[in-house]
């Protein structure tokens, strides 16, 4: 395996989730753009664990789990955050939680959890330039 080319790939890849996520919260669809906000997450955390590991990434959504296995010591609140973000991708799939997410969804709340979602991700990126 080239390493820096699949760590490429995922890097390219989780830039056109998170620009997918911008317009789709400009849009006004809040739900579907915290779902790409995760994919961004899960793209360059699989980044982070082929650069560490030299192997490719696992077939997982759950953030902690990947972050972990991309050597990454995390803080509780860190934890906590990661597991929350793995929800949007499960609530926004299945037709009952949807609903429910929805509601929840709101512009205010959206552009917060965005926010921290990116920061998450420079800190990550930062990390695999280092």
């Amino acid at each position: 395996m080239d390493v820096e080319r699949v760590v490429q790939y995922w890097l390219t890849t989780a830039a056109d989730d998170w620009t997918a996520a911008e317009h789709l919260f400009q849009s006004g669809d809040y739900p579907h753009a915290l779902f790409f906000a995760h994919l961004y997450l899960e793209k360059l955390l699989k980044a982070l664990i082929v650069r560490s590991t030299g192997e490719h990434a696992p077939i997982s959504h759950h953030l902690r789990y990947l972050a972990e296995r991309g050597g990454l010591d995390l803080t509780p609140e860190q934890k906590a955050f990661l597991v929350r973000v793995t929800e949007y991708a499960v609530r926004t799939r299945y037709p009952d939680m949807a609903l429910q997410f929805k509601r929840q969804c709101t512009r205010e709340f959206c552009a917060a959890e965005m926010r921290q979602i990116r920061e998450f991700g420079a800190w990550v990126e930062r990390m695999l330039k280092s």
